[in-house]
């Protein structure tokens, strides 16, 4: 088999756009920020609902400044993508079910905000995407940055991507929010949420793309050792690890990712499906205080 890097390997097509909305790319790859739309105006109007969500298949995640709307038209836009979802560790503001206040600053914390994720991948069906404001943040520091895991897979070594075909991985909560739980909390979280076990490489059900989708929630592969991969221990132990480590540093490489700069009342959309983001965690003593709303997602297949 050649070994060559899979330059060459078609994206799927982009869906359709009207041109009712400006959208300026931020990277050659991924994101695009949103100029003269106000979030709040699509809650009713479906025309601009329908090229908001267009846009985000095609760029993967959104970017909008001084985006005004209260919680609760927060909560209407996100739903018009679908139900929204509760985090078992963060919760939901008491009134507004499904918008989750993440703020942090005033201690130093090690969470997985600062590390490369998609949202909820222990879960069986993850989330679909999100709807992030920001309502304060410092001065500097604190940015985010997204992933384009559709790329990832796409730039992958074609040796690499026929060895990962068919692969699965368990993907845990218990693992990485319940480390620092007691015993028995962290065994009563995964007694709820038991380890997920999805597709290594998933297709994204819209646009039909494959996504490099493991992540700082995956553990390990578990249908790895098989004869045509393991000729002797090592192979296995820890030659799995390491394919791992290999796949989840992707999202690492500067050129499928875009950075995003906050300020109070800037506002993200991005498709959980096909990106992974990571919040730099560079201000502490300051404060930087957001709001998501996190949109009820599938099945990965």
């Amino acid at each position: 088999m050649t070994d060559t890097l899979a330059t060459d390997t078609t994206p799927a097509k982009p869906p359709e756009v009207r041109g009712i909305v400006e959208a300026e790319p931020l990277t050659s790859t991924i994101g695009a920020q949103l100029h003269g739309v106000d979030l709040a105006d699509a809650i009713a109007d479906d025309e601009l609902f329908t090229e908001i969500r267009a846009l985000l298949l095609r760029h993967k995640v959104l970017f909008l400044r001084d985006q005004t709307f209260s919680r609760a038209e927060h909560v209407a836009f996100a739903r018009r993508f679908g139900p929204l979802m509760d985090h078992p560790v963060a919760g939901s503001d008491p009134e507004h079910p499904g918008l989750v206040r993440i703020h942090k600053g005033s201690e130093r914390t090690a969470d997985y905000e600062n590390a490369l994720h998609s949202d909820g991948t222990w879960r069986e069906a993850p989330g679909m995407g999100a709807v992030l404001r920001c309502v304060e943040c410092p001065p500097v520091g604190g940015d985010t940055l997204w992933v384009d895991m559709a790329a990832a897979y796409r730039r992958l070594p074609e040796h690499v991507r026929t060895q990962i075909e068919g692969l699965r991985a368990r993907h845990s909560i218990e693992a990485t929010f319940g480390a620092v739980m007691p015993l028995e909390q962290r065994h009563a979280l995964k007694e709820q949420y038991p380890d997920a076990e999805h597709p290594v490489v998933r297709t994204h059900p819209e646009t039909g793309e494959k996504i490099l989708f493991v992540n700082s929630f995956t553990t390990h592969f578990v249908n790895y050792h098989t004869p045509g991969r393991v000729r002797f221990g090592q192979d296995f132990a820890p030659g799995a690890g390491q394919l791992l480590q290999y796949l989840t540093s992707q999202a690492a490489v500067p050129e499928f990712q875009v950075r995003w700069r906050w300020q109070p009342n800037s506002v993200a959309i991005w498709d959980n499906r096909s990106t992974q983001h990571y919040a730099v965690n560079d201000y502490w003593p300051a404060v930087r205080r957001m709001e998501r709303a996190e949109i009820v997602g599938d099945r990965p297949f």
